[in-house]
């Protein structure tokens, strides 16, 4: 579905991806950790198409994602802050993209987010403004204005790293029900207990790089990767 071929990034002189390469099949879902400043970020947002690759390509079912029109339907982000419109209604926010897009008439789309709302339970948040509302269902509430476009792909960058334990929990568990979907699912987090859960591979990166692509048992239990083992021992 998704192919990564020797993609490098470079902020000025400073080059933050180093010649990444790696492919993601339909119905996967991946873990990419490492330390801060390792690149995990810029990696989801190169795959989103919000920044441009320095060097070498990003494949999307065989075509490069410059050649793809409406990319970003296809491919979607959750983001750390939420980035929802504060001076919206949750529901406009929702319903904005798939309307503006004419992809859905109004009422159509009102249809589907009051769905999707009414099964994370916040169907009676429709009409609160973002600033009403905790962070996690703030996150909850991108969540599903992402789903509103259907894409095939999402990517979600640290989605609980600004929130409090139980706020964490209630997204992870939205989570956990698109990866039960089979949904395919990027996911930079520093919540390694559910990474384990529901990744079927990890992605280590360090310095830039791809240290360490393996399964879930050998990322954890069998690895012999220093950084990876010093990262782990860290982490835990």
């Amino acid at each position: 579905m998704l192919e990564i071929k020797n993609l490098c990034k470079n902020y000025g002189e400073h080059r933050v991806l180093d010649n990444i390469s790696f492919n993601v099949d339909k119905g996967e879902v991946i873990a990419i950790i490492g330390g801060s400043g390792c690149g995990k970020s810029t990696l989801l947002r190169c795959l989103n198409h919000i920044e441009e690759v320095t060097e070498r390509e990003i494949l999307f079912n065989g075509k490069n994602i410059n050649d793809i029109p409406n990319y970003h339907q296809k491919v979607g982000m959750v983001f750390q802050q939420f980035n929802l419109f504060p001076h919206l209604s949750v529901i406009d926010n929702i319903t904005l993209a798939p309307v503006k897009l004419h992809l859905m008439t109004k009422d159509e789309a009102t249809k589907k987010a009051r769905k999707l709302l009414k099964d994370i339970n916040l169907l009676e948040k429709e009409n609160s403004k973002p600033g009403n509302l905790s962070g996690g269902e703030q996150q909850r509430v991108a969540i599903v204005r992402t789903l509103m476009m259907n894409p095939d792909v999402i990517l979600f960058d640290e989605p609980t790293s600004s929130l409090d334990p139980e706020m964490t929990k209630e997204v992870l568990e939205l989570i956990k029900k698109l990866v039960d979907t089979n949904m395919t699912i990027l996911i930079v987090s520093h919540e390694l207990g559910f990474v384990r859960d529901v990744a079927k591979r990890i992605i280590f990166l360090n310095k830039g790089k791809i240290a360490s692509d393996d399964n879930v048992k050998n990322t954890f239990e069998n690895s012999t990767n220093k950084e990876l083992k010093k990262f782990l021992s860290n982490i835990n």
